[in-house]
Formats: structure tokens, sequence, C-alpha cells
């Protein structure tokens, strides 16, 4: 009688795992295969420090770099290590203008964050909207759409950058909206090759044959299909928009003064170099470094972990 019993528990053991398997979510899977990768744990572990250290940056810093009340201007070039005369400690030194390197270090990474995430997000609702729109209609639409992404991909994404910001001045706002004209155009190529796909499967035409409306079948039923390569596309760009903003702002048209961001903060210590004053430049740089590498790291693991040619 136990005999008879253990090949039905056996089978419904397996078919509890099979189930409990089944119905674990696509984000927790890909979570998990990130949290088991030890490049895309690194990459979280760094991401993580940096995000909550600008997330709590008027709470961990010990000088507010925009309150120009604060600055004493006999402080500038300090090195690491140095004390002020008011007893305050300068942990990396200061930069040509009496900032806490510390403080305006982690300021700059909130700008540089926000700029990276906002532009990139705007950037992907419009790009992601214009590719489905042209893989779903084609004929005109589409030549359209792609002759027009193909113009701007063959420009640099700085040149273009650099045109719009002489245009539009600097400012948070500015370097956002030049970077969301520079970016939109890898999502909308992205997803149309994807949509193209996924417009010829069956549960498309299943759709249209129930005369459901065409947002509906783009948004609730191909989008979601599509979305593997857009994340990794995604975080990339997350990445690449934080490099360009920080380029833009070393050259001197991104962000003003006032706002010091990791660009300008290298910037700023870049002529201090070749006289011995390296820490202006090196630990803004070395920040900027870790945050895009980690952000790399991790779009490279989700770039393996999503590829649907991944054996496993």
């Amino acid at each position: 009688m136990s005999n008879d019993a253990n090949p039905g528990n056996s089978v419904h053991s397996r078919d509890g795992a099979d189930a409990e398997r089944a119905s674990r979510s696509p984000f927790r899977a890909t979570l998990g295969a990130l949290l088991r990768d030890r490049l895309a744990l690194t990459g979280i572990i760094i991401v993580t420090l940096l995000v909550l250290a600008a997330l709590f940056a008027p709470l961990i810093a010990p000088q507010n770099p925009y309150d120009l009340a604060q600055l004493d201007i006999m402080d500038n070039r300090l090195p690491p290590g140095s004390e002020s005369m008011s007893g305050l400690y300068y942990l990396i030194g200061t930069d040509d203008q009496g900032r806490d390197l510390f403080s305006a270090i982690l300021y700059g990474l909130r700008t540089s964050i926000i700029v990276g995430i906002s532009s990139a997000a705007i950037a992907l609702v419009i790009g992601a909207s214009l590719g489905l729109l042209s893989a779903y209609a084609g004929g005109k639409t589409d030549a359209i759409l792609m002759r027009i992404v193909d113009i701007q991909l063959s420009f640099p994404a700085i040149l273009i950058a650099l045109i719009f910001l002489a245009i539009l001045g600097q400012g948070v706002d500015k370097i956002i909206l030049a970077l969301v004209i520079t970016q939109w155009a890898y999502y909308a190529r992205t997803i149309r090759g994807s949509a193209l796909v996924e417009r010829r499967r069956s549960y498309v035409d299943a759709a249209r044959s129930m005369a459901l409306p065409d947002r509906s079948i783009l948004f609730r039923h191909i989008l979601p299909n599509c979305l593997p390569p857009l994340i990794v596309v995604a975080t990339m760009r997350v990445a690449y928009a934080i490099m360009l903003e920080a380029t833009l702002s070393f050259l001197g048209i991104g962000l003003p003064v006032t706002e010091p961001s990791l660009g300008l903060l290298i910037s700023n210590g870049f002529e201090y170099l070749l006289s011995g004053d390296y820490w202006i430049s090196f630990f803004p740089g070395l920040a900027l470094l870790l945050l895009i590498v980690g952000i790399n790291l991790i779009g490279d693991a989700l770039r393996d972990i999503l590829n649907p040619r991944r054996e496993g």
C-alpha cells in the first residue's frame, strides 16, 4: 500500500515544483539570476551604494557646495586630510573654489543620476512608442520614421547635444532635453526590430480577430514581449547619458558653475593635474568611473540573462 502511494506522491511533488517554477514572475527570475552572477552583484552593490550616498547627500555631506555662504576661498586646493581654520575636516581635499570635494561629489552624483535616469526614461517612452507605431503601421509610416532614425543615428550624439545646448543654454532641464533628443532613436530602432517579429505572431492575429483596438494590441500584447531587449538598452543608455552629461559639463556647456556636477568638478581640476593637485580631478573621476562601470556590469549581465538564445 505504501508502494502504491509513493509514485503518486512523487508525481504530485513534481507537479507542485513545476507549478511553483511556472508561477515565478519574470522579474523574480531575472533578479535571482543577477544576484547569482558575481559581476552583476558587484555592479548592483556599487550602484546601490552610490545611489544611497547621492540620495542622502544633505545628511552625509559636511558642507552644502551650493551654499556660497559656507565656502571659504582661503580653503581652496587643500590636500586630502586637511583641516580648515574653522575646524572642518576635508577627507579628500577641496577644489579651486574652496568646496569640500567629498560633499561636491555626493551632490554631483545626485545630479548625474537624476539626469541619466530622467533622460533615459523619457527617451524610452518616446522611442518605444514611435518604434511600436513604425513596426505595427508599416508602409509609409515605417519608412518615414526609420529614415528619421537613420539620419539621427548617422550623427555623433555629442554633436547633436552640443547644437541643442548652444541653442537652449545651460541647466539641468536643458541638458535632460538635449539627451532625450539624442537618445530616443536608439530605443525606436531596438523595439521596432522586436515588434516586427511579434507582429507576425498568432496572438496578434487572434487579437485583431477579436476587434481589439490597435492601442490595446500595441501596449498590452506586443510591448510586454519586446521588453527584454528594451531593458538591456535602457540600462546601457543610462550609463551613456551620465557619461555624456559629464562630457558636456567638462566642456563647459552642460551645467552652470553654481551646480557642481562630476564633469564640472573634473574640469575644475584638470588644469592643476601637472602642478600636483591631482585630487581635484581624480576623486570626481573615480566616482564617475565607478558609477558607469557598475551600471555597465548590470547591463552586461542583463543582456546575457535576457538573451532568448541563451542555453539553459
